[in-house]
Parts: structure tokens; sequence; C-alpha cells
């Protein structure tokens, strides 16, 4: 369904057009949040998919590690505030095998993750005709199949059989599979898995990467996303604070871990794409702590702080014996009377991008080609737009919303066009405190 904002009232396909400003001065609800996206080489795993992960998935089936490896950093970060990450595999990479015994085995996914994968065959203990074949990942036994013959070995989650020669099966004490590599990555997976995650619901998508190249091109999608579809997702960054736009956010320094592990500003992107998803409309990410971490792995200055905080950038900022975020923000700085300084917090970015959203959603899902656009149906319109505003005002996003004067429904120049004006006052997180105190 098409979107995004307008000046004229001159649009061709069927959608929802919305212009959202700041005020100056029941079938429709909030959509969930909690929906990250990242792109990354790895060395076990469908490649060039998409793959849905949460927290409870196991997680060492899917990607061949457990979470706590160092190998699937971003991903553990990543999930520490997400409720689900799209993981995009970039990297095919080529398949570890071994022949021997007569049997060919093969990893399942390319990468150097299959070369610590093995065969054992032994006899069955209950019945001798019969043979156990045993595939093992660095000699933990993930699967045993008892069979008569190599025609009878199915695949697993790890290996695919044939047979080999017309001996049979033989025993062995392992076969390991050798030749197993990762591969390249090209830019242009990064246009393909961007190109799968743009019909996809999301909140955030992260970069870990420093390449120039690729940083533009994420940016560059980001803003078309919000501003030609109408789609409201912010990208995640390192050292981009030259976007220039509240849909790219910019990580300036990483953290240090309990354990020692220091995260530089490159990994730290997976943790804001994280938490930054998963932030209510109603919450800001302003002085909450990096999760395990114990301090930034680079200290800044105060005026460096304050310098890099008037550049757009997103820093963390030792403080209790945490790092914490300094200031939730993007990259958004040429402030205007039509686009104040509030478009540079993300707290008022959630508000006024779920607004977007779900106004979109409710009027695609219950409305568009259902409800005829006369009075009464644009009233019912209006109804559904009240409704979520003031859900909205009762959970402290929105301020001094009137239903009456800040939501207009009317009938647009073409006989199929409604034009919906909203004018909202979202609420900021207090981060200053300005005190005089009077001794007496």
């Amino acid at each position: 369904m098409a979107g995004g904002t307008w000046t004229t009232q001159n649009k061709v396909r069927p959608g929802v057009y919305v212009n959202v400003a700041s005020n100056q001065g029941a079938i429709g609800k909030m959509g969930e949040r909690g929906i990250t996206a990242l792109a990354l080489a790895l060395s076990w795993g469908e490649p060039g998919v998409i793959m849905e992960i949460t927290p409870q998935d196991d997680v060492n089936k899917l990607l061949g590690f457990d979470l706590e490896h160092l190998t699937l950093l971003p991903v553990r970060e990543a999930l520490k505030r997400a409720g689900t990450l799209l993981l995009y595999r970039l990297n095919e990479g080529v398949k570890a095998a071994v022949t021997n015994n007569g049997l060919q085995v093969t990893a399942k996914y390319g990468g150097v993750r299959g070369n610590d994968l093995s065969v054992v065959i032994e006899k069955n203990i209950e019945n001798n005709t019969l043979f156990d074949v045993k595939t093992l990942l660095n000699g933990t036994e993930l699967n045993k199949q008892t069979v008569g013959t190599a025609e009878e070995l199915v695949a697993n989650d790890y290996v695919q059989f044939q047979k080999n020669g017309a001996e049979g099966l033989k025993l062995t004490a392992g076969m390991p599979l050798i030749g197993g590599a990762n591969g390249t990555v090209t830019n242009g997976a990064h246009s393909d898995f961007l190109s799968a995650l743009e019909v996809l619901e999301f909140q955030t998508v992260g970069l870990v990467s420093q390449d120039s190249t690729l940083k533009a091109l994420y940016s560059s999608w980001v803003r078309r996303l919000r501003d030609t579809e109408g789609k409201k997702v912010q990208a995640v960054l390192s050292d981009y604070a030259t976007a220039g736009h509240e849909g790219v956010i910019s990580v300036k320094n990483g953290v240090v871990l309990s354990d020692g592990t220091t995260i530089d500003n490159n990994n730290a992107v997976a943790w804001v794409a994280g938490a930054t998803a998963a932030a209510a409309v109603n919450q800001s990410l302003t002085y909450q702590g990096y999760d395990d971490s114990v301090d930034a792995d680079v200290r800044l200055s105060h005026s460096e702080t304050t310098a890099a905080l008037l550049q757009g950038e997103l820093l963390f900022t030792y403080s209790g014996g945490r790092a914490v975020v300094e200031q939730d923000i993007n990259t958004f700085t040429a402030f205007s009377p039509d686009k104040g300084k509030a478009f540079s917090k993300n707290r008022v970015l959630r508000v006024l991008d779920g607004i977007a959203n779900d106004l979109k959603r409710i009027f695609e899902n219950y409305y568009i080609g259902k409800v005829a656009n006369n009075e009464d149906g644009r009233a019912l319109f209006w109804s559904q737009c009240a409704t979520y505003m003031n859900d909205l005002q009762d959970m402290g996003a929105i301020e001094s919303f009137n239903a009456q004067t800040d939501v207009v429904v009317v009938a647009g120049t073409d006989s199929d066009s409604i034009v919906l004006d909203v004018a909202v006052k979202p609420v900021d997180s207090v981060e200053k405190v300005y005190m005089k105190v009077k001794v007496v």
C-alpha cells in the first residue's frame, strides 16, 4: 500500500498520505514495537533470506553457535532489548564436506563452522547388522540415526548424506568435514537485504560496518521509506552524523561489558538498534544504561560530549558504574520554524512515527475500499483517529490534545480521497533541570 507525505492532492496509488506536524504552543490500536533488523557476514546459517529470531529461539541450530559466542556478538547485543531480530546472512560461503567409509557428507550451509562438524559410524549395540551414524559439532552429539544402509540416512539440521560406492557403510571413529569457507560479501548483498526487508514490519535497521558507501546506501534507503513510501523507520549507523536526518541515528562510541569485552561503536549499533526498536512511544533512552556495561569504551570530556550532541551523535557516558545513553537523539540538526529541535529527539519521533504508521495501518485494514467516502464514513474514521490520539494522551505520549480541533477529516479533491490533518504535542522526557538554591 502506498504512503508518504503530500503537498498537493496529486497521488495516483490508493493509500494513506499523512502530514504530521508538531503543535506549537476502538478498532485501531497502537502497533507492536520491538523489531529490529541486521545483515551480517556469518560462518553458519541460511544465506540470502531473512530469519526471524527471538531470544527464546535455539540460536545454535540456526547460526551454529550459542548466543554468548563472540561470533554472534551483534546478534546478542541486539536481542538484549529487541523482542525480534530480522537477521539476514550476507555470505553464502563454501560448504565443508567429507567422503569416506561408504558415505559422502556435506554441511547444510557454507562457512567455516562446517569444519567443526564430524560424523561417527558405529555398530548398533542391540543389532550388529545396523549402524549408528552420529553427527557431532566440536565433539558434541547433535543427531543419531540407526540404519542398515547409507540410503536410509536422512538430512538433519547440520549435514546431508549421500551414499558413496558399493561397499556399504564402514565403521569410523570420526570423519571430520573440511573445506568450509565463509566467502566474501559484496555491497550488492546489502541491497538485496534492504529490498527483502522493505516489505516487512520493523522499527529499526542497523549497519554493523564502517564502509562509507554502505552508510550512504542505508541512509538514502531509510530516507526514501520515510519520505516517499510513508514507512516511518530508522537506521542506526556508526560515525555518520553527516546524514543530518531524523531517520538516521549515529553512534559515537561504545561500551565495556562486565566481563571485560569491549563493544566498539560499530558493534554498539546493534544494541542501539534493538533498544530503539523496543522503546515505547512514551519512553526515552536518555540516561538508560547499556545492559551489562561497566563503562564507556571511550570517555569523552564535557566539551567533546557537548560538541558531539550538537552534531547529532548518540553517545555513551560513564555514570554510576555503567555506561548510559547521554541523550536519545538522531542526526537531525537543521532546525527550522516548520521542523524544530523536537524532531531530533527520538522519543518525540517515536510518537510522531507511531501516529503516522498506526493511522495508515488502521485506515488500510478497516476503511480503505470498505467505507463510503461520505460524511458518515469520514466521521467514523475521525472517531477512530480521536480514540487513538486519546489513548496516546492517556499513556503520557502526547498532551493538550483536543479531538474537536486537533483531528480534521475532510473530503479530498478526488471522489475517492480524504484529507486527514492531525496536530499533536508530543511529551518529551525531562533531561535538564535548572535549580536556584537560596541559602538563608
